[in-house]
């Protein structure tokens, strides 16, 4: 069956056009979203490293290696199998450092520039015969497909033939879908989408093929192991094949593609897979794998059966042929085509990221205020075409004197030589430069004279000078070749990395990598101050532009504010536009943009780990650790814990005086939240935090006792201790803290402090009572001895004058003796026992003393005192406290009232209590007070005129008669003045119930 040379191109464009249009949908949003995020997706878009060669080729190494061509679906779906621990540590590492393929990863490992630009060029030269194999399966189907009419586009007077035309118009078709579709960074996403839709299509068409072969062929299962029978050699070919190869040997090189491949390095690894997609794909993809490895030998065998005389590497096409079925064959024709275009699309836009990362970009300077990101795409589409162009001319100087499966070992056992490196980038921390360098040039020197030279210049053996003897080269002694320059690499990596130091920035990225290791949370302290000096300083390379947008991007990923000041942010900040830009740019170039302009400080002390890391860590990975190690994280969350409720207020400080913990305690005290100040410094507090913490840490006490602060207008009083920063050793001689040892404690003594006030004025008020109970006997006898004389005066005198004046030396002597009499018994109150018995107090008597002792003070505002409590009203209680309790709430009238202001007080019954009023004509209460009114040392009043104390021993006097006291302020609803408190007392005292005990 022939086609029109014209139709199938025709196909293909419309498949490739196809590929384009499922791009630009997902990269526009026209696709559901979640169904790009689905796991499935990921793993058909891995399905890319089954390229041309797994759909022709491997038909042809079948036959010669029988089941040994199974090591390549083991290998590589067993890397996949167990990608918890193969793939996810690396994808952890890619993720959190924007590494995009193994140069950046071997250079991020290695600390080395040189390392990625070699691994460029090996990989370069790697991956060209992986090119040249998939434009060679192209233009070799489709002149298959068009054997009739192909020949009509050779061009003899120019010695262009026919394949190679199709092969460069092929190659100019997937520059331009590849340079739209896969160079920008807002559209992998459409890119990922086209290889899923990629691989559905290709294990359709060869499921498609496969069933053919069985039941098209051979009429079923059955007549399949008839023919099996009858043809014994075609089993014999399975477990004794053509070629004595070492499975072994195949099984190696085919593991090594699933990491080393940059193309599928990317999907794997750098596309940002979570743990969860990774999980999906350890089983999702050696299934995916298994449908592909189905068709192949019942291909091969209805291949043979039919006796088609086209090669066995393309029997997938050959059989359908067969058929006289277009549909199948076309489908087949579509599938070979679909494996070659994905592998191409992603294997040019892989290479061309690490030629522009490793090789351009760490040499060009940003100078122009242009578009960078427009400058960094087209130059990206510029290697992809350089690519292709490449690729097309190693296809042209291979003359297709390869097979692809000559190809594809060729350019598998070359990728093999990067795993030693790779491999120790997780699991050796005792790698470094020099033997990966070595090792690493040693094996691509094997591979490259004893396979690649030989198969480009058709060279099959040599003569050894000065010998007879001829040393065979090329693809008939791959075995030994990969052998050889394995062993030899990996004997150079392990010999020199042992036997020559590691410098400290590869230690420390040794450390990094390392995936059970939490030494590289250092805490560095940066040459920044906020935000905005990122910005300024990143503009001299990216131009304001882009650094605007790279920084603004960063801290919207890091959830932080725009004017982020604190160290710890601020150096998450710098990791995030480390890694940002690692993926625009390439490690190399973002790495020495961001250590030029935000080099950390040199304090000339060891760094500190950076508690906020390692725990950030711990609990990302608290579900992964076992054992002792379990039982550790668990100890420290225990302390942890311990530490955030205690109950008083902590905060750590580590030694360039970064905040390291905040409490609860803390948090409730000065009312500031532990992730507002975490990672910041003391400096950076609002008062009067700032200058109390920042003083006490820079002194030498160790305590300080008794701090005043005014928190929200209302005084506080705070202890305060810290540990040292240093301890003493054995021998007496002061050893520096390595840790971060300081710990500051606040202790708040506020309610203490009231106490031993009320106990000083207590105090006070027991000295003035002993004085008053001296001053009244001393006053008393005089008094006495006046009243008597002026009562002698007023019987023995005649005179109305005389006895007028006698009455009123009696009635000043009355005053005298009231007075007094009030001083002793206010003096002793509250020395009585508050749980004592109560006798029925006159409410009325009780509000008038209190008045005549608020009048003795004339240097108080003069006001009138309007006593309307009805004179029989009565309450238990206790006399002397409850004319404290009038005394207070009239003094407190009494300040807020003007001249000649009016303040009543009133008494009922209702209820069953007792209810007493007072009420003033001031401008009341504002709202905000009212909660705090009865507070201890909560005064509106201006400094040394008021305590505080006044209403808060009120509230605690009604409270002790079993009472309650009720504010409403205005007290005038209409002129919104005045406040009124209204005291409640029960008119019975409560029993206090004894239960007995059983004697």
């Amino acid at each position: 069956m022939s086609f029109e040379i014209a139709h199938i191109a025709l196909i293909g464009v419309v498949y490739i056009a196809t590929l384009f249009f499922v791009a630009f949908a997902s990269s526009k949003g026209w696709l559901p979203s979640h169904w790009m995020r689905h796991p499935l997706v990921y793993v058909l878009s891995l399905g890319v490293s089954l390229s041309a060669w797994t759909y022709y080729g491997i038909v042809d190494l079948a036959r010669q290696y029988g089941y040994g061509v199974l090591a390549y679906y083991l290998g590589t779906g067993g890397m996949f199998l167990f990608a918890p621990v193969a793939l996810e540590p690396l994808a952890r590492l890619c993720q959190r450092y924007q590494l995009t393929s193994p140069a950046d990863l071997l250079v991020f490992r290695y600390h080395s520039r040189l390392a990625g630009t070699l691994s460029t060029l090996f990989m370069l030269l790697a991956l060209l015969p992986l090119i040249a194999l998939q434009i060679q399966a192209v233009s070799e189907t489709l002149a298959l497909l068009s054997q009739d009419s192909v020949a009509a586009l050779a061009l003899p007077e120019s010695g262009v033939t026919s394949k190679n035309l199709i092969a460069f118009l092929y190659c100019v078709l997937l520059t331009v879908f590849t340079s739209m579709y896969g160079t920008t960074r807002d559209r992998h996403a459409g890119l990922v989408s086209a290889m899923a839709l990629e691989s559905v299509v290709k294990v359709v068409a060869l499921l498609a093929v496969g069933a053919y072969a069985i039941y098209g062929v051979f009429g079923g299962f059955g007549e399949l192991d008839k023919w099996l029978a009858h043809n014994s050699d075609m089993q014999q070919l399975l477990y004794t094949p053509i070629q004595q190869g070492s499975s072994h040997t195949l099984l190696l090189v085919f593991i090594a593609t699933a990491v080393a491949m940059p193309h599928i390095f990317y999907l794997s690894v750098a596309e940002r897979p979570t743990a969860q997609t990774l999980r999906h794909a350890s089983w999702g993809f050696p299934l995916f794998l298994l449908l592909m490895a189905l068709p192949i030998f019942p291909i091969m065998w209805a291949g043979f059966a039919l006796g088609v005389s086209e090669p066995v590497q393309y029997f997938a096409l050959a059989v359908p042929r067969t058929s006289d079925s277009a549909l199948l064959t076309i489908l087949a024709f579509i599938g070979g085509l679909s494996a070659a275009t994905g592998a191409l699309v992603m294997m040019t836009l892989a290479l061309s990221t690490m030629v522009m990362n490793q090789w351009l970009l760490p040499g060009t300077r940003w100078h122009s205020e242009d578009n960078m990101y427009r400058q960094l795409v087209w130059l990206r589409r510029s290697l992809v075409g350089a690519l292709f162009l490449a690729g097309f001319g190693f296809y042209l100087l291979l003359g297709n004197r390869l097979s692809l499966s000559d190809l594809a070992l060729l350019a598998f056992i070359a990728s093999l030589q990067f795993l030693p490196g790779i491999f120790a980038v997780i699991h050796w921390s005792r790698g470094n430069r020099r033997g990966f360098i070595g090792g690493l040039v040693a094996g691509m020197l094997i591979w490259a004279g004893g396979l690649l030279l030989p198969s480009i210049f058709g060279i099959n053996s040599i003569t050894l000078p000065g010998t007879e003897l001829r040393l065979p080269l090329g693809m008939s002694i791959w075995t030994q070749v990969t052998t050889l320059s394995l062993a030899l690499n990996v004997l150079l990596f392990v010999g020199l990395s042992l036997l020559t130091r590691s410098s400290s920035l590869e230690q420390y990225a040794a450390d990094l990598c390392s995936d059970d290791t939490l030494a590289q949370a250092l805490r560095l302290e940066l040459d920044v101050e906020s935000a905005a000096d990122f910005r300024l300083r990143l503009a001299e390379s990216l131009g304001a532009a882009t650094a605007t947008q790279e920084v603004n991007r960063a801290l919207r990923q890091l959830n932080l504010p725009d004017d982020e000041r604190r160290p710890y942010a601020l150096r998450q900040l710098r990791n995030k536009l480390e890694a940002n830009l690692s993926g625009l740019l390439g490690r190399v170039l973002a790495g020495q943009i961001i250590d030029r302009h935000f080099p950390f400080k040199d304090s000339g002390q060891p760094a500190n780990k950076d508690i906020h890391l390692i725990e950030t860590r711990l609990s990302r990975y608290k579900n992964q650790l076992t054992g002792l190690a379990a039982e550790l994280n668990n100890l420290r969350l225990y302390h942890r814990q311990m530490l955030e409720e205690l109950p008083l207020a902590a905060c750590s400080l580590g030694r360039d005086g970064e905040i390291l913990l905040w409490n609860y305690a803390m948090a409730d005290l000065t009312g500031i939240a532990a992730g507002e100040v975490l990672g910041s410094k003391l400096e950076y507090l609002a008062e009067p935090w700032r200058t109390l913490l920042t003083e006490f840490a820079k002194s030498t006490d160790a305590s300080r006792f008794k701090q005043q602060v005014s928190i929200d207008g209302n005084s506080h009083w705070l202890n305060l201790h810290k540990t040292r920063r240093k301890k003493r050793g054995r021998g007496g001689r002061a050893r520096s803290e390595r840790g971060d040892a300081q710990m500051l404690l606040l202790e708040d003594i506020t309610e203490t402090q009231i106490l031993e006030q009320e106990l000083i004025h207590s105090e006070r008020l027991a000295s003035v009572g002993r004085l008053a109970a001296g001053v009244a006997h001393e006053v008393g006898n005089p008094v006495t001895g006046i009243a008597c004389l002026a009562q002698n005066l007023q019987f023995e005198s005649d005179s109305p004058a005389v006895r007028d004046t006698a009455d009123q030396i009696l009635s000043q002597t009355q005053r005298i003796s009231r007075i007094v009499h009030s001083l002793v018994n206010f003096s002793h109150s509250g020395s009585h026992d508050s749980v004592g018995e109560r006798a029925p107090v006159d409410l009325h008597a009780c509000v008038q003393e209190a008045v005549q002792l608020l009048s003795l003070q004339r240097d108080k505002a003069q006001v009138t005192f309007d006593n309307a409590v009805p004179e029989d009203l009565m309450a238990p209680g206790d006399n002397q406290r409850l004319i404290q309790v009038f005394i207070n709430l009239l003094s407190n009238a009494r300040d807020v009232s003007a001249d000649g202001g009016h303040i009543r007080i009133d008494g009922c019954v209702e209820g069953g209590a007792v209810k007493i009023s007072v009420t003033d004509d001031g401008p009341g209460i504002p709202p905000e007070h009212r909660d705090r009114i009865l507070e201890p040392f909560f005064t509106t009043k201006e400094p040394g005129e008021g305590t505080g104390l006044g209403l808060a021993m009120v509230y605690s006097i009604v409270e002790e008669h079993g009472g309650q006291l009720e504010l409403v302020s205005p007290a005038n609803p209409e002129t919104g003045r005045g406040a009124k408190f209204v005291v409640h007392l029960p008119m019975q005292e409560r029993a206090q119930e004894e239960t007995p005990e059983p004697g």
